[in-house]
């Protein structure tokens, strides 16, 4: 016997049909003989119309009562799913995120997982029902508060419980087959993986790749969670999401996948004086006001001037408070201008077969120069290359680079509903 985590995004349970599907499934694998838990998320786009709701009675919603509204669309699907899976004769519980003991610092919108303890879960598993647990929540013990964990906390939600409950895959269902060698939205011909490693999934997720999210890829990572991303709309195989063993030799793939992102925009700090300290004083600064910082780039100083420019992206929705942090400093600081730039684009290059073959940034360079696409930042790992281009290039430039590194297949990859989750 084995215990199987499930999670079920929003597009797998998007209305009572989708419900009564995905409740099949969980009973087969109940009935295979395998304990079963199940994270699930709001259903379809509830999360999304609830925060317009609230947005629509007060412009800044407060904290703790947003968390009390998004929390309940979660409840809603866990309650479906628990009666349609006992409508098909299997005991089944829901749990929220509180009773689940899914504990969670004190900040509301974006809280961060500090313990679990599935006591409850654990009682059902032992009572022979399938635990279904409202994915996205938690619980704080000292403010007594209940918090939301941010985007992709379902899946966060999912991996915390395998984890704990020592399980033995934490199964991933969204509306792909798979983890593809890019969106197969925007690449129609992207190929299905059938493995790929921890440390390359973490790049293509920090890199705008949907179908995992990055904390949850980090959590698996961190506690030896095996992760089996499927389709919740086919029989389909799907792709492992593995760390390798130490020692371990495998022979991995040059290129593993491209990701694309549209989320970021670009700050440029114009006319900084090059001494020692003004990067640092930037920096804190855009520290302060929380921003998270992706690529950064310093030209040289001009020689006249003895000034440069300091760049660097950043989400979308950090940008206008950084923009205000740094123009109330702009007399300490000493530069002489800032520009804001939100149509930009990231494509993100990743494969640990990097470490050990040659020409990879030429073959990139050369295709985009091939579509006249142009680059405006560059940054490289051991394993990943990531450049900035123009918003409106950056779909022109997935598909060009997948086609020039032969990752394109035969046909085109199925998406069963289109959303993306």
């Amino acid at each position: 016997m084995a215990l199987i985590v499930q999670k079920f995004g929003g597009s797998s349970v998007a209305d009572a049909e989708s419900i009564k599907r995905v409740a099949k499934r969980i009973v087969q694998t109940k009935k295979a003989g395998n304990d079963v838990v199940v994270a699930v998320s709001a259903m379809g786009d509830t999360t999304d119309e609830l925060v317009d709701l609230a947005h629509s009675v007060t412009p800044i919603p407060a904290g703790r009562e947003l968390d009390m509204l998004l929390t309940a669309g979660e409840r809603i699907s866990m309650a479906l799913l628990a009666m349609a899976i006992k409508s098909l004769g299997v005991e089944a519980s829901s749990y929220t995120g509180s009773q689940a003991g899914m504990l969670t610092d004190a900040q509301h919108g974006k809280a961060r997982i500090v313990d679990v303890t599935p006591k409850r879960v654990r009682e059902a598993l032992d009572a022979g029902h399938v635990a279904i647990v409202a994915g996205f929540q938690g619980f704080n013990r000292t403010t007594g508060e209940i918090t939301t964990l941010g985007r992709g906390g379902s899946d966060t939600t999912a991996v915390a419980l395998a984890a704990a409950l020592d399980a033995d895959v934490c199964e991933i269902y969204t509306d792909v087959d798979g983890i593809f060698t890019a969106d197969p939205r925007v690449v129609p011909k992207a190929q299905k993986v059938d493995r790929i490693t921890s440390e390359e999934m973490l790049e293509l997720a920090a890199s705008g790749a949907k179908v995992l999210y990055i904390r949850a890829v980090e959590y698996a990572r961190r506690h030896g969670v095996t992760l089996h991303v499927r389709s919740s709309f086919s029989n389909a195989e799907g792709t492992i999401v593995y760390n390798p063993a130490e020692g371990e030799t495998v022979e991995e793939p040059i290129i593993t996948g491209i990701a694309g992102d549209l989320s970021e925009g670009k700050i440029t700090v114009v006319g900084v004086p090059d001494t020692p300290g003004k990067a640092a004083e930037i920096f804190t600064i855009v520290a302060r006001a929380g921003a998270n910082i992706d690529m950064i780039v310093q030209n040289v100083s001009e020689a006249v001037t003895g000034r440069t420019d300091i760049s660097f992206t950043l989400p979308k929705d950090q940008g206008q408070g950084v923009l205000t942090a740094l123009e109330v400093a702009k007399a300490d600081i000493g530069y002489e201008g800032i520009q804001y730039d939100d149509q930009i684009g990231k494509l993100a290059l990743v494969g640990a077969g990097m470490r050990t073959n040659a020409g990879v940034s030429a073959a990139l360079f050369r295709a985009l120069h091939e579509a006249s696409i142009n680059i405006e930042m560059i940054s490289t790992s051991e394993i990943r290359i990531s450049v900035v281009t123009r918003a409106d290039t950056l779909n022109e430039a997935m598909r060009v680079v997948h086609s020039a590194f032969g990752l394109d297949a035969d046909s085109e990859a199925v998406v069963y509903a289109g959303t993306g989750r």
